[in-house]
């Protein structure tokens, strides 16, 4: 007869505040942000391609 194996450790459970630690959403660039810059030809180019339809 073979022994079964050992179970495998499991993760200590962490009882800390979650909203105490940084998450990704703080340091991770938001949507369609853009490099800063005052170029103004840059501009007018996003405007027009993320403008919605019923703005034409």
């Amino acid at each position: 007869m073979s022994t079964p194996p050992a179970p495998e450790p499991r993760p200590a459970l962490v009882f800390d505040d979650p909203l105490d630690q940084q998450s990704s959403d703080d340091t991770d660039r938001g949507w369609g942000e853009q490099p800063s810059g005052n170029d103004s030809a840059a501009d007018l180019k996003r405007f027009l391609d993320e403008k919605p339809p019923h703005h034409i």
